[in-house]
């Protein structure tokens, strides 16, 4: 599986580190040493995969990700120094698939590469129906949601959470389930990181966040998919 993959970051030794275990993998690596070519390289052309450091000068790794995301759906796989439960739930809440710390083991990397790459390039083979719920559609083969006949711009992990739900209507989901359908049996990522991608989803397919028709919470067990309007 050759993908092209943009690499950001400001360490010349990691950078060259990591862009010779993925050349290795035959994936063709571009490397950038700061947030603003990152954003001006994802632009010209966006890459399959990209891997973010986040502590770089100038436009740091998370402003890259906030930018990005108003734009493109690709994985962006974090890699930072910071450790901290807080650090890696903002990484989320901007966007970010997957979170690495540092120091870590190239071959860790890679292992998450190949899972982000597996769980977002696109499918080949006969076109699936649309999964639908109200006004709410989800094109499996696509990656694409709407409302309506408005695109909603979802990340690969807020994608693969919600089409676990849409496939399923009325049926209730655990964190742990949602977890492992988002990235599988990773015991790196917790359960809170769910309730993250969650409030983000709201807030792109909730007319009212705070009153969802779609996404709704079952206390102290997880989430379901419904379509409120039926309740009216």
């Amino acid at each position: 599986m050759c993908a092209y993959v943009l690499v950001a970051e400001d360490d010349p030794k990691q950078a060259e580190l990591v862009r010779r275990y993925l050349s290795h993998e035959r994936h063709t690596v571009l490397v950038v040493s700061d947030g603003r070519s990152a954003i001006d390289e994802v632009r010209r052309q966006p890459p399959d995969l990209l891997v973010l450091d986040v502590m770089m000068p100038g436009v740091d790794g998370l402003d890259v990700c906030r930018v990005l995301r108003r734009e493109y759906d690709l994985p962006v796989l974090m890699v930072t120094a910071r450790a901290g439960a807080e650090d890696k739930l903002l990484g989320f809440d901007l966007g970010a698939d997957d979170y690495l710390t540092k120091p870590y083991d190239p071959r860790e990397l890679m292992a998450r590469v190949r899972a982000l790459l597996r769980r977002t390039r696109p499918a080949t083979g006969t076109a699936a129906p649309p999964l639908r719920v109200g006004d709410l559609s989800l094109d499996v083969l696509r990656h694409e949601v709407r409302i309506g006949d408005r695109l909603v711009a979802c990340t690969p992990a807020e994608f693969r959470i919600l089409a676990t739900l849409t496939a399923a209507p009325g049926q209730v989901f655990s964190r742990a389930q949602l977890l492992e359908h988002a990235y599988g049996l990773d015991g790196f990522i917790t359960e809170r990181t769910i309730d993250v991608h969650v409030r983000n989803l709201r807030k792109k397919i909730e007319a009212d966040p705070a009153g969802p028709r779609y996404l709704r919470t079952v206390y102290g067990i997880g989430y379901k998919v419904v379509d409120g309007r039926a309740d009216d």
